[in-house]
């Protein structure tokens, strides 16, 4: 019998939402900062996924710039009805207590490829919003709501529900609380599915980190009261430090053509202590209703599993590796693999072409604004990446070259600059919460041409330099740090001008993505 290999998609994939649509099997994940927004993947047989599109292009109007780190784009929901595809979703703006600044917007499309409609705004009152249809064709906004009020550190103050008028996408009468939650609190990530006559509820609770939980409840009207499963939760990880996959929860459901049931699922997969360096991971477990109407993992317990049975007539396919090269040499960003860091990527500073990718220096790893970052999920535990790049700086303010970067305060730079004599010289810089360090720093020829390789080997990194004439190391750094959060490591390729923006510019070919392990 075949089975499902979790996670089933690696490295930073968090908040999956799992529904079907003609005849596929898709995946939408959240992506905070990092654009194109929010990621589709797709797959015909639950056990094997490819990248699919992103919904959030720069036809959207969509603009990151200046959000804090763990903000933007959150927690969003796709369904599909009568011909249509909708997603919600949560653009964060600031979330520093005791006020949440977050607006919820739909967008929809005939196909899942686009185009997209512009983003209609719908609510502020909280994140990570869904959309429930009922039988009779009524649908209904939820989303958790926030209570700056309360004493609590977390705001959290349960779901409300509105009904929404889908050919206006406009919100309909009051919203109402359906939902308090548990005493795990917390209470986020709505959804509503309807079985045998029931409304049943899904919230993730007790935290996106080691208390994380799914919390299934149910009622007879979709307005509530709603009754918690009474063996709740019916996923977690929280009891059991040593689980190969933690954090479970925020899931999502779907049935099968086959009437077979499986729950999509954030997961993390920590290396030691607390260090999940990939981020927060997709998993799916298969489930089954109790004769009095409850879900059930297909595992017999609330633990999330490695394996879990793949639906009826599917046969084993290898899985394919992660590897990839880039030559750059082509029209424009592959967004299969890369990504930009709060704004899209523009004409005045990245220029694709037959001699190789072009970036334009912009500000420092530290910048919400204007970084020209360009960078690759890390999705393997042991792994190399390795690229050529050409430049001449000037000047110690410019510098380019590889980075492994989480966020504005997390990150290690291997760069390509000048010393004090403004002689051409190789720099290995990280910043660890804040706290900045010159680690290394190495003579390079000035002929201007570089190749740069990262060996990461789990919390581990090793960075090399090679100019016209030997490979140079830089050393080994405990990266561990570069975890945590709300999203996971990345691999850049990063130039920086910190003298006169859009002037220095450095040329990158031939990147490589090897898996290691």
């Amino acid at each position: 019998m075949a089975t499902i290999q979790n996670p089933v998609l690696t490295g930073f994939n968090p908040d999956p939402v799992l529904f079907k649509a003609n005849g596929k099997y898709y995946i939408v994940v959240s992506t905070f900062e990092w654009l194109p927004g929010i990621r589709v993947y797709s797959s015909d047989n639950l056990v094997n996924w490819q990248y699919e599109t992103s919904i959030l292009g720069p036809e959207t109007g969509v603009n990151l710039q200046g959000n804090p780190t763990g903000c933007s784009i959150w927690g969003p929901h796709a369904s599909y009805h009568e011909g249509k595809f909708y997603i919600v979703y949560t653009n964060v703006n600031a979330t520093r207590i005791p006020y949440k600044d977050c607006d919820n917007y739909v967008i929809t499309a005939s196909d899942i490829h686009g185009p997209w409609s512009q983003p209609v705004y719908i609510n502020s009152s909280g994140f990570d919003p869904s959309i429930f249809v009922d039988d009779d064709g009524q649908a209904y906004f939820l989303n958790e709501i926030w209570d700056y009020r309360l004493a609590t550190h977390n705001k959290s103050a349960g779901i409300v529900a509105q009904q929404l008028d889908l050919k206006t996408l406009k919100l309909q009468g009051d919203p109402r609380v359906i939902f308090d939650g548990t005493a795990a609190r917390k209470t986020e990530a709505p959804q509503i599915y309807k079985h045998d006559g029931y409304y049943y509820l899904l919230c993730a609770e007790g935290g996106t980190e080691a208390g994380h939980q799914e919390t299934v409840a149910r009622s007879r009207s979709v307005w509530g009261p709603y009754e918690v499963d009474p063996q709740n939760p019916v996923l977690t990880s929280a009891d059991d430090p040593i689980l190969p996959l933690q954090c479970a929860g925020h899931a999502s459901l779907m049935v099968t053509d086959q009437d077979e049931w499986y729950l999509a699922h954030l997961c993390t997969r920590p290396l030691k202590g607390d260090d999940p360096i990939l981020g927060r991971e997709t998993a799916i477990q298969k489930v089954n209703w109790t004769a009095d109407g409850w879900l059930r993992l297909a595992n017999g317990g609330n633990h999330p599993s490695l394996e879990t049975p793949a639906p009826k007539g599917v046969s084993e396919r290898p899985i394919e590796s992660h590897q990839f090269i880039d030559d750059f040499r082509h029209a424009g960003l592959n967004t299969k693999y890369w990504n930009t860091l709060c704004q899209f990527p523009q004409a005045n500073w990245l220029q694709p072409g037959t001699a190789g990718l072009v970036v334009r220096g912009g500000q420092s790893p530290q910048s919400a604004f204007d970084q020209h970052l360009i960078a690759t999920r890390q999705v393997d535990f042991y792994c190399r990446s390795a690229v050529t790049m050409k430049y001449r700086p000037h000047n110690y303010l410019q510098m380019a070259g590889m980075t492994l970067y989480l966020d504005l305060s997390n990150y290690v730079l291997l760069m390509i600059t000048v010393d004090e004599q403004g002689k051409p010289c190789a720099i290995l810089h990280k910043e660890v919460a804040g706290e900045f360090e010159r680690v290394a720093q190495v003579s390079v020829d000035g002929e201007g041409q570089y190749q740069f390789s990262i060996q990461m080997n789990e919390s581990q990194a090793e960075f090399i330099v090679s100019d016209s004439h030997r490979q140079l190391s830089l050393g080994a750094v405990d990266v561990s740090f570069l975890s945590g959060g709300y999203t996971g490591n990345f691999i850049g390729l990063d130039v920086i001008d910190m003298y006169r923006r859009n002037e220095s510019s450095a040329t990158f070919t031939d990147f490589s993505y090897k898996v290691t392990r």
